[in-house]
């Protein structure tokens, strides 16, 4: 898998994209990482690529000129990737969506900055919007690690154990029940006798019914 992704700042996730999991996965070439910046591809000399919007109002704007010379640029070097914009605005970021750009071969995330990017772009180069939750960062890159992480830890062999990602939370629609290491007591708190006696089967019925008590309690929205 390729991921491309475009940004102001694209520091933000080479400091990130090296370590564990995901730094793994990419030196068993199981994804390449490929960090744009967007002044790059502005041609005035101070490299501009925003500018006030039209109507007024307060904040920049990401301009049109470089974000499309940007994409064009980037999609001509492979195959054509999925174009990906991070907005608040988007679809809602979940388990089933990382379990879907996992299957893409390769994917183009434009991260925003300002008060976000002319809606031309959108409605001209952008497949779909994508939106971590219901409020608002300062730019997309943060955003987009998000769904970095996401996707790449379900790419087949990247975990190491296949069935890892299964029991994630969300993999089965409710979240993870609680787990425990040793010691197995703690200041006097015991880890539940269930999990000592060694069969596996009561083991995980015991972990599914407390992910729904789990689920019941903090993420009703999700039964």
């Amino acid at each position: 898998m390729r991921i491309d992704v475009l940004t102001l700042f694209p520091e933000i996730l080479s400091g990130a994209l090296p370590h564990s999991i995901l730094g793994r996965a990419a030196r068993e070439k199981r994804v390449e990482f490929h960090l744009h910046q967007l002044r790059d591809y502005a041609l005035d000399k101070h490299h501009i690529v925003d500018d006030r919007p039209y109507g007024g109002g307060p904040g920049m704007v990401l301009k049109c000129e470089p974000l499309v010379r940007a994409i064009e640029s980037i999609q001509a070097l492979g195959e054509r990737a999925h174009v990906v914009f991070m907005s608040p605005g988007g679809r809602r970021f979940n388990q089933s969506i990382a379990g879907e750009f996992s299957g893409r071969k390769r994917i183009l995330i434009v991260c925003g900055h300002y008060e976000g990017i002319d809606q031309r772009v959108i409605e001209g180069w952008i497949d779909e919007e994508i939106s971590i939750g219901d409020y608002v960062l300062s730019n997309g890159a943060v955003a987009a690690l998000t769904v970095i992480d996401a996707t790449v830890r379900l790419l087949p062999g990247v975990l190491g154990n296949e069935e890892s990602a299964g029991d994630d939370s969300f993999s089965q629609g409710q979240l993870e029940g609680p787990q425990y290491t040793r010691p197995e007591e703690f200041q006097g708190r015991k880890v539940p006798e269930i999990l000592l006696g060694g069969d596996h089967g009561k083991i995980r019925e015991w972990r599914l019914a407390q992910g729904r008590e789990k689920t019941r309690l903090m993420r009703p929205d999700l039964e």
